[in-house]
């Protein structure tokens, strides 16, 4: 453990303070029997952000699942890429990631207000005013909840919920589905349809450009995304809950981010 202190301490201070959207992002989308899924545990914006690290102190759940299959990632702390794990059989495989509660410091206003507005849930300004918080020093806990479909093979099969507190769930099969009508997806929190809420989608073509969108779900929590092929797409969706401190200088708010990442193939 002495040995690696000084890396666990290293790797936890270099992750972000704040981060914006979080994502799995595989090396590749579609991999062999026999081969590997390599993937990135990714920070940032618009599909572009830095790689970070495997760290088991800040992980609270790793992995894969293909059928009624549970398959140990075999995750090494420090690890980079995250995950590097040979898949044997075909099928779809769900890489699933959530992390450990993150804390941030908001030190302006500003800030607040663009992160509330973009993710659309301004009423939290409101709230936030009318239970007296200060417009500087408070804290926000963050908790990420992410999943990536990797075909293996054939790709056949089904993404489904997998017990995360929210996650979104793609209802059809992006490798081996239609997808000329859109892919349906469904938000979930804490096993119940998120109705009316606002779904932001990220593709990346063949010639990387990065295209965003944003929908809204329905009264079943599902909205069907338009869907281009070989584009590499991140579906993301952000909830904010208002937290009453016991004490001075603990958070205030804790938000949830679900992403679903997946590439379609070409037609």
């Amino acid at each position: 453990m002495r040995i690696y202190a000084p890396l666990l301490l290293a790797l936890t201070l270099a992750l972000p303070a704040r981060s914006h959207e979080f994502w799995i992002s595989p090396d590749a989308y579609q991999v062999p029997p026999g081969g590997q899924i390599i993937a990135e545990l990714r920070v940032g914006e618009k599909l572009k952000g830095a790689g970070y690290p495997y760290i088991p102190a800040r992980t609270a759940r790793f992995d894969i699942l293909q059928g009624d299959q549970r398959i140990d990632p075999e995750a090494r702390m420090g690890d980079r890429p995250a995950l590097t794990r040979e898949m044997p059989a075909p099928g779809l495989a769900i890489v699933v990631h959530e992390t450990a509660d993150n804390v941030l410091k908001y030190t302006d206003w500003k800030k607040f207000v663009a992160f509330t507005d973009h993710k659309d849930f301004a009423w939290a300004q409101a709230d936030h005013r009318t239970r007296g918080l200060p417009e500087t020093g408070f804290r926000e806990t963050y908790r990420r909840y992410g999943k990536a479909l990797v075909a293996v093979g054939d790709g056949t099969g089904a993404d489904r919920p997998v017990g995360l507190e929210t996650e979104i769930v793609a209802l059809a099969n992006p490798y081996t589905d239609d997808l000329e009508a859109g892919l349906p997806v469904r938000v979930l929190y804490r096993g119940a349809p998120r109705r009316d809420v606002q779904v932001e989608l990220f593709g990346r073509g063949p010639d990387g450009k990065v295209a965003v969108s944003l929908h809204r779900t329905d009264d079943a929590g599902r909205v069907v995304l338009p869907m281009a092929p070989e584009t590499e797409y991140l579906v993301d969706s952000v909830i904010i809950e208002p937290l009453d401190p016991a004490e001075e200088g603990d958070p205030v708010w804790h938000t949830l981010w679900a992403s679903l990442t997946f590439q379609t193939p070409a037609r």
